[in-house]
């Protein structure tokens, strides 16, 4: 059978991964955002972490790393999540050393890479921003998720550059008396915001995975 370079690429990444670890998102069109109601909770940016994961080179070269989240809230009405939102500054997107194992690169070449016009941009478009849109219970017999103790599914206006599109995505969120705490790790395709390398068709597109791994762990504080 003769394959493409983009499926040869996928066959290498699968095969590299042992499969998938983390749930797709489900990506849509813009949402309105969910109104605020309840009492108002801060994000507290010191504690609340934005992972990364990505792979190069067919899936042969794992890149991996953290973003800051600089400010947001939620609110919490009757003993659950209803609305919220934050900022993640993109000028804190830090590469971790361990992904970089070629001897002549460095994790700030990587980091500088990806705040270029070649993807992200970062002067133009600093941040980027997730809007709650609807927050629902998780239904273990009606979905499937890889995350360990889903209670919710969690949907929300995300911006990349200067395109939002909603994605929905399984979360384990706490609530108690005066600080919530969530955590979830999803997968979105990058190229659903138009963020490609060089040109969509291009190889070197190609050898740089479409999908990107999210992980998320908030705590919010009662005002």
């Amino acid at each position: 059978m003769k394959h493409t370079v983009p499926a040869l690429a996928l066959l290498v990444a699968l095969a590299s991964c042992g499969g998938p670890s983390s749930d797709q998102a489900k990506t849509e069109e813009k949402k309105e955002a969910a109104v605020s109601a309840g009492n108002t909770f801060a994000i507290d940016t010191a504690t609340t972490t934005v992972d990364w994961r990505a792979t190069h080179k067919g899936g042969m070269a794992p890149r991996f790393g953290t973003i800051k989240v600089t400010n947001g809230s939620l609110t919490v009405e009757n003993g659950a999540v209803a609305a919220g939102n934050f900022d993640v500054d993109l000028n804190t997107l830090a590469v971790d050393p361990a992904s970089i194992t070629e001897k002549d690169k460095k994790p700030a070449d990587l980091e500088g890479h990806l705040k270029s016009p070649d993807f992200f941009d970062v002067a133009k478009h600093p941040l980027a921003k997730f809007v709650i849109t609807g927050v629902a219970p998780y239904d273990s017999t009606k979905q499937k998720s890889l995350l360990p103790g889903a209670t919710n599914l969690i949907s929300g206006n995300l911006t990349l550059k200067d395109s939002t599109l909603n994605i929905t995505f399984p979360a384990q969120i706490i609530v108690n008396g005066n600080d919530v705490s969530a955590n979830a790790k999803f997968v979105i395709d990058r190229s659903a915001w138009g963020i490609h390398y060089k040109t969509e068709g291009s190889p070197e597109n190609w050898v740089i995975s479409k999908d990107v791994e999210i992980g998320f762990t908030l705590k919010a504080v009662k005002k």
